[in-house]
């Protein structure tokens, strides 16, 4: 049973959005464009750079599948100092940087327009006046 507490609760810290393959797609561009990357590390940094945001792998390799048939980027292996085995790296087609580019702005249009304030206690107020 639901209690006002719980409420509370889950504005003080609310669960995590995960994208969907739309958002993903733009939000891994706009990593791409700032250098080649993994699936592993393309989570990680969700995670550290928006800790609202959660990325499935699923729906993250579903959304790298889409970018490789469009040919919008292309993946290679690579070995990474300390790893076992390769990675699977992920760049952008130099001839589609322009549709990265604004596919990436998407992203961050949306991530300013939908989630800018981040979660602060300071912000509350309980109806007192200072």
């Amino acid at each position: 049973m639901m209690k006002f507490e719980d409420i509370y609760r889950f504005f003080q810290a609310p669960p995590p959005f995960y994208l969907n393959k739309e958002l993903a797609v733009c939000y891994v561009l706009a990593v791409l464009t700032r250098g080649d990357s993994y699936g592993t590390e393309l989570i990680q940094l969700l995670e550290t750079e928006y800790p609202a945001y959660r990325l499935s792998d699923t729906v993250l390799y579903s959304a790298l599948k889409f970018l490789e048939e469009e040919g919008i980027i292309t993946g290679y292996w690579k070995k990474v100092e300390g790893r076992g085995r390769p990675r699977r790296m992920y760049q952008i087609q130099a001839e589609t940087a322009q549709r990265a580019q604004d596919l990436s702005r998407l992203w961050q249009e949306y991530v300013r327009k939908y989630h800018t304030v981040p979660h602060s206690p300071g912000l509350a107020h309980s109806g007192s006046s200072s």
